[in-house]
């Protein structure tokens, strides 16, 4: 039974793909240059080569801020690429399981968000991700969408490695600390992404993030903390500080109440996530040269 991921060398995607393969299952990974997800035919004719029967959709435009600029791209990735699929699934009775947001709320809330609370979107990234959700939906009811935020990983930028680096090259860094939500290692939540594929049967809105609740301040701390330095060396600031032309969410705290409709637990605390994923994640930094990444990565 053959497994189609898009967005296959991404953060997210390049651990689904290896670790449906290392569940034995057949996997058809796709990046842009192999398969546009916005083009129809594209989509279909990938659908008839392959004869997918689970299709697990990481491929996103997630440049925050240049979202704002140019939504139209970016509502062409996000939302018109994912109904796309579900169309296709739907034609193909394929199943589909495709990657959302926390951006998709206001984040002016403090009790964490539920599957089934408000969607109001702040910015041009947030809009088109929730368009994708309800494109998803729409066209295939069974699909699962799974929601995610503040995504690390061993294969692309984001605050943990960028906090790996910056610990190596400067005294202090200056982290805001009025921003809240949930770290969460890209090896769990494609554990569960994967999970829902072989399920088959889980439908509709799932919230996938480590347990728990931290500021980036925080989360700086702790990587500091498990590198063996002084977290005093992180320094608290505030958004204000650090302005940007999307907003970021002040509280994007997700629930996951969910997950007990398939009898499956929520993703483990985030501290321990991060301590497990740490010795991989601190590798290229033990290097002599290694860390050549952009100084502030959009924050999922």
């Amino acid at each position: 039974m053959t497994w189609l991921v898009t967005g296959a060398t991404g953060m997210l995607g390049h651990e689904v793909v290896a670790l449906a393969r290392g569940r034995g299952h057949d996997i058809a990974a796709r990046t842009r240059r192999d398969l546009d997800i916005s083009h129809r035919d594209q989509v279909e004719s990938a659908f008839q080569t392959l004869t997918p029967r689970v299709v697990v959709n990481c491929a996103a435009w997630t440049a925050v801020d240049d979202a704002e600029e140019r939504e139209r791209e970016a509502y062409r990735i996000n939302a018109d690429g994912p109904r796309l699929l579900a169309e296709a699934c739907a034609r193909h009775g394929a199943r589909l399981v495709h990657v959302s947001t926390d951006y998709v709320f206001s984040g002016d809330a403090d009790v964490p968000y539920g599957e089934d609370d408000p969607a109001e979107p702040r910015t041009a990234y947030g809009r088109t991700k929730l368009a994708g959700e309800k494109a998803v939906l729409d066209a295939l009811p069974s699909a699962a969408v799974v929601r995610t935020a503040w995504l690390y990983g061993a294969h692309g930028s984001n605050f943990v490695s960028t906090m790996l680096r910056l610990m190596a090259e400067r005294e202090t860094v200056e982290v805001v600390d009025d921003q809240f939500g949930q770290p969460t290692w890209a090896v769990d939540l494609a554990d569960r992404l994967v999970t829902l594929g072989e399920l088959g049967s889980a439908a509709g809105m799932f919230h996938a993030t480590n347990s728990g609740k931290a500021s980036w301040f925080e989360l700086a701390q702790e990587i500091f903390r498990l590198s063996g330095t002084d977290p005093g060396r992180v320094r608290r600031t505030t958004s204000e500080a650090f302005v940007r032309p999307a907003k970021r969410p002040a509280f994007s705290v997700l629930g996951h109440a969910r997950w007990r409709e398939p009898g499956l637990q929520p993703l483990r605390p985030w501290r321990d996530a991060l301590r497990a994923a740490h010795p991989e994640l601190a590798k290229p930094f033990r290097r002599e040269g290694a860390g050549d990444g952009p100084r502030r990565p959009d924050m999922r």
